[in-house]
């Protein structure tokens, strides 16, 4: 088990050997703390954009299915007559220069794979780096746009924000509940009271802290042909080869379970890269992986390879809550 397995197993099951982090996690909450507390003062250098900024992020390392959360959000505002772009980190790109604009046709080395994979899936206006509050600017530099998503950057407080929005995996929680390196947190719990909504992946009903929302997988893609199928493709029982390198392969193994395949797993680490040669599994079987790996894949892919999209489907409250927002911003 790799090192970053460990530490995930014991943030979110328990370890006694955790309690020797205590100080390095005294000294990260004193840090964190000072940087929000900074923020809130008005302190230092901080953008704020000229239309509305929404911030989707977690609080916790790991995966909580921001990609298809912002793809909702998307086509949400989209429905609203809203021009929106997308900034994000970019994380693992090499792009030629910075701040990146990306584009469908780009490799996801360049672009990086979750970007890649938002602007294939929704012709979104993107823009990659680090300083995210220098994507927003140059982003609206070269689109007239009414709405900015920011792909994860709870923590980056040199750009200010109108909306944060917090998603948690409701099974895993906040683990120990304590901040890195001790647990998985990125800042102490208590930031949970100053966002403006919470939403807990995988919940099947709303909460008294949050609202629910669901990953509902909605077809089966081959990538070679592009052919799009449904997800009874598969007969109930089918052995497959499922591939994952997100943030929590185990909710993905899960899904395909849900659906009465029968995964023979292979997680890999959030963001791996992939050659043929490491997806060449025995026995023969079809291969399912997610959309996120799928965009690093196509190139090389066997033609009973596939990919599991999935949208996220979030609780009428949360709606109601977001829309209200929404209609706060006309006014």
């Amino acid at each position: 088990m790799a090192l970053t397995d460990r530490l995930l197993a014991a943030w979110y099951q328990g370890h006694p050997a955790l309690t020797l982090l205590r100080p390095l996690e005294c000294l990260y909450r004193r840090v964190v703390e000072r940087k929000r507390a900074r923020f809130l003062a008005g302190e230092g250098s901080i953008y704020r954009a000229p239309v509305p900024v929404v911030v989707v992020g977690n609080i916790t390392v790991g995966g909580t299915g921001k990609t298809p959360m912002i793809l909702w959000l998307i086509e949400h505002c989209r429905r609203q007559g809203l021009r929106v772009g997308v900034v994000s980190r970019g994380y693992g790109a090499k792009p030629p220069s910075l701040p990146w604009r990306v584009r469908a046709e780009q490799s996801a080395t360049e672009a990086g794979d979750e970007p890649l994979l938002i602007v294939q899936r929704s012709g979104v206006p993107l823009m990659i780096d680090p300083d995210r509050s220098r994507a927003v600017r140059a982003l609206l530099d070269s689109e007239p746009l009414d709405l900015i998503l920011s792909d994860d950057g709870l923590q980056h407080y040199r750009l200010a924000r109108d909306f944060e929005l917090v998603l948690i995996d409701a099974a895993r929680g906040l683990g120990n509940r304590r901040c890195l390196p001790a647990g998985p947190l990125r800042e102490p719990a208590e930031r949970l009271q100053a966002v403006d909504a919470v939403l807990y992946n995988g919940a099947l009903a709303d909460k008294n802290d949050g609202f629910a929302f669901t990953l509902r997988p909605s077809a089966l893609v081959n990538l070679r042909s592009g052919q799009r199928v449904g997800v009874e493709h598969f007969p109930p029982g089918q052995a497959v080869h499922a591939v994952a390198g997100i943030g929590n392969p185990q909710r993905f193994f899960n899904t395909l379970e849900g659906l009465n395949w029968r995964p023979v797993a292979h997680a890999f680490a959030d963001h791996a890269v992939f050659d043929a040669q490491a997806l060449s599994f025995t026995p023969a079987l079809p291969l399912v992986m997610t959309e996120k790996d799928a965009v690093k894949c196509r190139a090389f892919a066997a033609d009973d390879w596939w990919y599991l999209a999935v949208d996220a489907q979030p609780s009428e409250a949360f709606v109601s809550r977001f829309d209200d927002w929404l209609a706060h911003l006309k006014h």
